[in-house]
This record gives C-alpha cells, structure tokens and sequence, in this order.
C-alpha cells in the first residue's frame, strides 16, 4: 500500500470518529468532519489506483 494512501485512511478513520464524538455531542460541527473524511477517502482511492497502475 502506498505511504500516502495509508495517510489518507488513517485521516478518513480520525475523521469517521471525530464526526461520530461531535454528533453524539450535539454539536454540528460533525458536518466538517464527515466532509473531511469524504474528502480523504477519495484522496485514498486516488492513492491506491495510482500505485497499482504504476
């Protein structure tokens, strides 16, 4: 797995968690964080595609 898509999934997990904590909270400052980790699973995605075709 290439280094910067296993950065990329450990901030998507940090952000999955950081949302579910603000959720729970009642703050509705999750809404940043689930877009964070939308954000970040595709940079994962984009990562690992392009270490596989290379």
């Amino acid at each position: 797995m290439p280094r910067l898509a296993l950065y990329a999934l450990v901030v998507c997990l940090l952000a999955v968690a950081a949302a579910v904590v603000s959720f729970v909270e009642g703050s509705w400052i999750g809404i940043v964080w689930v877009l964070l980790a939308g954000l970040s699973s595709n940079m994962c995605w984009y990562y690992l595609k392009r270490g596989r075709a290379a």
